[in-house]
């Protein structure tokens, strides 16, 4: 096999007697333009130490592994794993680990203080996994996740758009659309186009760790009925009443009448605040 000609994805499917999983939402990345793409993207030094999120085939593991010291790849369908061991055989610097990287335990996955994350990843797996990684002991210092179009927008959403998939993001750092791919770069082709999202981590997130569980508990009951206003589905969310959530909001300098994907993040950040502070008061009953 030519280490530089592009993988024929549909040969190895029939050579190894495989068939995409829609639930697994198999689409693989074949177009040598955007994979080089994406490598650009990231921004991989020689030093680098890559996590890869559902690799396939390894069509983008190949050129991860010319750029970066050495590429971790977590493949959840172990049907694809022999041909992933072909694949990526003249690749010293790939270690292949086949499991659900919701269910890894990243410190002991990753032995480095800092490392990149590459992921094409289905919508379903998105907030988990974005949490999942964020979350651990060692953080990786930059994201770059191939995402539905959509997806991507709501991940980069702004004042007036918010979702909770942009509030579990930029939590943690700064996303960007960097690229857009066509349904065509991909085989199969999926039914939509999809998009490359660079999130540069903070240093320190914006809701402090000790806070996190509020903010994520708050915002999901937030945006759980967004078409009421948010005192009413915070009601509904959290089983208070809604004038002890008019209270709260308007203690937090938020209109209790507006709706959720109007709160930017550092009005939830506040609205944490005066939610803990309430509950060590006992202020409220819930």
């Amino acid at each position: 096999m030519d280490n530089n000609a592009p993988l024929n994805i549909p040969a190895l499917l029939q050579q190894f007697n495989l068939r995409p999983s829609k639930s697994l939402g198999q689409n693989f990345l074949v177009d040598e333009k955007a994979l080089q793409k994406i490598t650009r993207i990231a921004e991989i030094s020689p030093e680098d130490i890559v996590l890869e999120i559902g690799p396939g085939f390894g069509s983008l593991t190949r050129h991860l592994a010319r750029l970066a010291h050495q590429v971790v790849a977590v493949e959840l369908d172990n049907r694809l794993s022999p041909a992933l061991q072909q694949v990526l055989i003249p690749y010293s610097n790939v270690r292949i680990v086949v499991g659900d990287i919701l269910s890894q335990d990243i410190n002991e996955l990753i032995q480095s203080p800092t490392y990149l994350v590459v992921a094409n990843i289905p919508y379903y797996i998105t907030s988990l996994l974005i949490r999942h990684l964020l979350e651990a002991k060692s953080r990786p210092k930059r994201l770059v996740l191939t995402v539905q179009a959509e997806v991507a927008e709501r991940i980069y959403a702004g004042p007036g758009n918010m979702s909770l998939l942009a509030l579990s993001v930029q939590v943690y750092g700064q996303p960007s659309i960097q690229a857009h791919l066509p349904a065509g770069a991909f085989y199969p082709a999926p039914k939509v186009d999809s998009a490359v999202v660079r999130v540069d981590i903070h240093d320190t997130p914006k809701i402090p760790t000790a806070q996190i569980d509020t903010f994520f508990q708050l915002a999901k009951a937030g945006f759980s009925q967004k078409r009421k206003m948010i005192k009413n589905a915070l009601a509904a969310g959290m089983q208070w009443t809604p004038a002890v959530c008019a209270s709260l909001l308007e203690a937090a300098g938020i209109d209790p009448r507006r709706r959720a994907e109007t709160l930017v993040l550092s009005e939830w950040a506040q609205l944490v605040i005066v939610v803990l502070q309430s509950l060590r008061k006992d202020k409220f009953s819930t």
